[in-house]
């Protein structure tokens, strides 16, 4: 697949990093696009500015960043199969759900809507205000898949790695990109629950 992976200004950059990791794994083509609020997150957050665009440069087929125009991208008779941005930033979020389209990142997403193809927004904000809600729905009604970044603990997570799998997975589902990240839900498994692991089998 040829997909397009956007990263912008959120908590959670991480997640953006393990999707394209995943997406190199598994062969597929990933044009990305980061934003310049990632990289103030990535000083902060995820192995520094040159650190981050280092390792995505080396994972994606094509590293953008927000202000270059000319890439192919930025126009709809570059055909993708879908689109993914993880973390998705609440004004990221805005500018898609309402048409804008003020850098490459909410240029490129607004043509996959255009073209009717599959969008994921991976959103890592809370708590939410009505605007943000209102946004959401605006991008769902446009044809993008709103997915919080809220992992779930039915799979007995071990560590970090596996909550940040368990998201990455859910939103490659979504796209049809086949993976095996996390623990699919089977019905229950005695013997396995998380908080046991805190509290004690009796709890407090």
């Amino acid at each position: 697949m040829k997909l397009l992976l956007g990263v912008s200004g959120a908590s959670g950059l991480i997640y953006g990093l393990r999707a394209a990791e995943i997406l190199k794994d598994l062969g597929h083509e990933t044009l990305c696009v980061v934003t310049d609020g990632a990289l103030k997150v990535a000083e902060d957050e995820c192995l520094g500015k040159e650190g981050f665009i280092n390792s995505l440069t080396r994972l994606c087929s094509n590293l953008y960043r927000e202000g270059e125009w000319e890439a192919p991208i930025a126009s709809s008779s570059c055909i993708l199969d879908g689109g993914l941005v993880i973390p998705c930033s609440l004004k990221t979020l805005a500018e898609i759900a309402n048409g804008l389209q003020g850098n490459l990142l909410s240029r490129a997403v607004n043509n996959l809507l255009r073209m009717g193809r599959k969008v994921v927004l991976v959103v890592r904000e809370t708590p939410l205000s009505l605007p943000d809600l209102e946004n959401m729905v605006k991008a769902s009604r446009a044809g993008a898949t709103i997915m919080p970044a809220s992992p779930a603990f039915y799979i007995n997570p071990l560590g970090i790695s596996d909550l940040v799998d368990f998201i990455v997975g859910k939103a490659l589902d979504v796209l049809g990109v086949k993976n095996s990240l996390y623990r699919r839900w089977e019905g229950f498994t005695p013997g396995s629950r998380f908080c046991d692991r805190f509290y004690g089998s009796e709890g407090l």
